[in-house]
């Protein structure tokens, strides 16, 4: 199997080959909990869904079809499905303790996903979790697992340039809210310039 492409092995996948299925999950997993962990400030929570969204993948794979995007966008769509209805019945937000970090799976390790470290970005998450759902789904999207543009725009079923302007917009309101509070701790430096800026 160790020659097998992604097309293969998703190909093997949706004709129902368990092996083939291990094999996306070993490849995404991690991702996934990571997005989820910032969606819900909770290992147990982001255990939990985690463990949904790729048994409701596996129940669902022989009906996937190709649509011209990535298979980890269905994934990431799933997730961010089942992180809704986890705040809708739960009725919680609760802060990301970053203390905590990424639990990576013991086969492999996501160093890159490691998005904040210090009080301060502590401090900036808090005011990302007040965000509304879409523009925390944008910025957990391109800061933990680094996205482009093009990819956010497949899994949140929009156009590339629609996240450009989304993420302007969200880097300005996000500005506007620091600019208010009055710790002044911080900056939004780490979050690069604004789209028109560069």
């Amino acid at each position: 199997m160790a020659e097998w492409t992604d097309e293969k092995i998703l190909a093997k996948a949706t004709q129902g080959d368990s092996d083939a299925f291990g094999m996306l999950y070993d490849k995404y997993a991690g991702r996934i909990y990571n997005y989820i962990y910032y969606r819900t400030g909770s290992t147990q929570d982001a255990e939990d869904l985690t463990s949904r969204v790729f048994f409701r993948a596996m129940r669902h794979i022989t009906s996937y079809t190709d649509r011209g995007v990535p298979f980890s966008a269905w994934l990431y769509r799933i997730a961010h499905n089942l992180v809704a209805n986890w705040h809708r019945d739960s009725s919680r937000r609760q802060e990301v303790e970053l203390e905590d970090g990424y639990r990576a799976s013991k086969s492999e390790e996501y160093p890159e996903s490691v998005l904040m470290e210090t009080e301060e970005q502590n401090a900036l998450m808090k005011f990302i979790r007040e965000l509304p759902e879409e523009r925390q789904q944008l910025l957990i999207l391109k800061f933990t697992q680094h996205m482009s543009n093009a990819e956010i725009g497949q899994i949140m079923d929009r156009t590339e340039g629609a996240i450009k302007s989304l993420y302007h917009r969200t880097l300005l309101a996000l500005r506007e809210e620091i600019r208010k509070d009055a710790s002044g701790q911080f900056s939004l430096e780490e979050f690069g310039k604004l789209p028109d800026e560069e």
